[in-house]
């Protein structure tokens, strides 16, 4: 009966420390290919596939190095072949010693992700004692096979490449580190003019009688564009260079740093000028240069000693791997050797791949052309274009969608998943994935974004106007329509409830539209459902990129009051159309706090009325006003939404919000504008 666990041991034993070293090479091919993945993809899936194999990359080669720093390993009964004779030890034990550099190499990462959060970068202090710890753990296993092994020269070749991988993650991670970001950003301190020395003056001046004036001459203030501003289309190379220009300054709104007026004079008159195409993909250039220094090692490697950096550990690898293969085997299993080799080359294949990544890159090309080699730089882009056209997104471009009246209107039969996930209290968690969908943002949507904040921007007069115009959320839309008056009190709620207001109305009016009627405002109303669906999404699933609220409790309870409406009724509820319909045959002449009180926060009615309001509206209007007052609580959320949380959604295929962001920053919108103006010219006039 013991015979046949005897048999596993056996197997397990002889075959551990090979599987765990062929699984984490396979571990680096999943993370250097996907790496870049989620940062044009949304998918729940690649994220857990990544997450996955993020976590256990490290756990698997630290498990490893653990197996060989054990008694070697010579327990080949009846699974491999005996190896030869040796004469005074096991040599092929030193076979398995040289593996111990290719843990190190493993360690150190892909160049496509350092970090898989921003929390990662945080404990780069605690990665770097793990490099100390691991580096003494490798050397130790492997210094147990001298002096006798064959392999000294190409086992040092490989703990450079492999310390010098694992040192560059380690730098990555510091450097990515809000801290360390923050305090390279920061600008020297300045003390201004001298103070004291030019009162001084004036005071000797005065003391000997002589009339002295002190004369400021303020530096003038940033003008108001003009909103009809004539469109230059620019090309895709110089679309690219501008991105990295303006990466430079505006990265700092990542770590809550102010900008200069002069920041914003440049960044808009530049941006006025682009069309909205042009304008979001500059954007989307600026939000991967970003990404890339947050969860790559682009710090390490777009340096002068970056491409030294890499050239030492491929050339490094690649002289391994030829001196292992004119090095003898006698002594070796052949198991062993075979796995050798596998280590060797997927190493080299992978070091090669991240050579190309790093010089077939846009910072390799726009670090050429900076030095002025034209030619060689623009070959270079023609081929990033090629493999990577600029015409393809560097996000998701999508935007999620969730509809609060369509969750309502699910089937809820019970059944055992559902029972099961209810003990353990995710079934409404599940639900809420479960019902969520994501949408392409059209370029329609981008160029309506573009033209609402451009008109903002070209009203304002000064940096009050400016900060005022970030601080509105549907009233401001309002009172240009001229509704204020009528549907102000909808968007002077707190943020949450208006969201959840203007979301039930919003579909209570999308599912009462006509569809034999054609009508020209197509585009306004489609792009309001799209909207609506996805500030819902963020209020539930990112409450962390909106202002405080409880927004939590307020779908919970509206949600639960619908239900209990649609369930009441005398016929089924089939779909969202019928379900508008019973919803706005509903008396809403009292308002339903008067009735109900306000124990449950539910808006369900309150959101039929704003609704019968916007329906009175021919439908033209309707959707204008409905739309302009979804964009403008769309900036509302994105302006107010702190830097940190829209850098942690870059590494999952990034939020319409965040481009909203920083579109609004670089036509001047925010309040990251603090320093108004620079020194005041003082003059000293003294008359005789």
């Amino acid at each position: 009966m013991e015979l046949f666990p005897f048999r596993l041991r056996s197997i397990w034993n002889a075959w551990d420390l090979r599987t765990f070293m062929l699984t984490s090479l396979s571990l680096q091919i999943i993370l250097i290919f996907s790496g870049s993945l989620r940062k044009r993809k949304a998918s729940r899936w690649v994220s857990l596939i990544l997450w996955s194999a993020y976590l256990l990359a490290d756990w698997v080669a630290t498990f490893a190095l653990g197996i060989l720093s054990n008694t070697p390993v010579d327990d080949h009964d009846c699974i491999l072949p005996p190896p030869p004779p040796a004469l005074s030890y096991n040599q092929n034990d030193d076979l398995l010693a040289f593996w111990s550099p290719f843990l190190l190499l493993h360690l150190g990462g892909p160049d496509t992700i350092t970090a898989f959060s921003l929390e990662d970068n945080e404990l780069w202090m605690r990665h770097l004692l793990g490099l100390a710890f691991q580096v003494s753990l490798a050397l130790y296993v492997f210094m147990r096979s001298l002096p006798d092994t064959r392999l000294k020269v190409p086992a040092f070749l490989m703990f450079l490449a492999g310390i010098v991988k694992y040192g560059e993650r380690s730098w990555s991670l510091m450097c990515a580190s809000m801290d360390c970001l923050r305090n390279s950003m920061v600008t020297p301190p300045d003390p201004g003019p001298n103070y004291a020395k030019f009162m001084e003056e004036y005071a000797s001046k005065s003391a000997a009688g002589l009339h002295a004036e002190i004369e400021v001459e303020k530096e003038p203030e940033s003008k108001p564009r003009a909103l009809h501003t004539n469109v230059e289309e620019i090309s895709n190379v110089m679309l690219l260079s501008k991105a990295h220009y303006f990466f430079k300054t505006f990265k700092r709104l990542t770590v809550d740093l102010i900008l200069t007026f002069h920041d914003r004079n440049e960044s808009q008159s530049f941006f006025l000028k682009r069309s909205p195409a042009q304008a979001f993909k500059l954007i989307e250039f600026e939000l991967s240069f970003i990404y890339e220094e947050l969860f790559t090692k682009s710090t390490a490697l777009h340096t002068v000693a970056g491409p030294f950096l890499r050239l030492l550990t491929f050339s490094s690898i690649l002289s391994s791997l030829l001196l292992f293969f004119f090095t003898k085997k006698q002594g070796y299993v052949d198991v062993d050797v075979a796995i050798t080799y596998t280590l060797l080359v997927g190493a080299v294949a992978l070091e090669s791949y991240a050579v190309g990544l790093l010089f077939f890159s846009e910072w390799t090309f726009l670090q050429l052309k900076k030095l002025g080699f034209y030619q060689l730089s623009n070959m270079i882009f023609t081929i990033i274009s090629y493999f990577r056209p600029t015409s393809k997104p560097r996000w998701s471009n999508s935007m999620a969608q969730y509809s609060l009246i369509s969750f309502c209107l699910a089937d809820d039969e019970p059944s055992a998943f559902k029972t099961t996930l209810e003990l353990i209290s995710m079934k409404d968690t599940w639900d809420k994935y479960w019902h969520t969908n994501y949408i392409p943002v059209t370029s329609e949507l981008k160029e309506f974004i573009f033209e609402e904040i451009k008109g903002k921007a070209s009203r304002a007069e000064d940096s009050k106007s400016y900060k005022r115009f970030s601080d509105y959320r549907g009233e401001w839309a309002l009172q240009k329509k001229g509704y204020r008056k009528e549907l102000g009190w909808s968007v002077e709620v707190e943020l949450d409830e208006s969201i959840l207001l203007w979301h039930i109305a919003t579909d209570l009016c999308y599912y009462s539209h006509d569809e034999n009627k054609q009508s020209p405002p197509a585009s306004n109303r489609q792009m309001s459902k799209a909207l609506s669906d996805y500030m819902l999404y963020l209020l539930l699933f990112r409450p962390f990129m909106l202002t405080a609220g409880i927004g939590q409790v307020r779908h919970g309870d509206t949600c639960a009051e619908a239900k209990n409406f649609f369930q009441g009724g005398e016929a089924a509820v089939l779909d969202e159309r019928q379900a508008s319909k019973m919803l706005l045959s509903v008396e809403t002449k009292v308002p339903p706090v008067q009735v109900k009180g306000d124990r449950s926060k539910s808006v369900l009615f309150d959101a039929c009325i704003l609704a019968k309001a916007l329906l009175e509206l021919n439908e033209g209007k309707r959707w204008r006003i409905i739309s302009a007052v979804w964009v403008e609580m769309l900036c509302y959320a994105a302006s107010h939404c702190r830097s940190y949380f829209h850098a942690k959604q870059l590494s999952s295929g990034g939020e319409l919000i965040t481009l909203v962001w920083f579109l609004m920053a670089h036509l001047g919108i925010g309040e990251q504008y603090r320093i108004e103006a620079g020194h005041a010219r003082a003059k000293l006039i003294v008359e005789k």
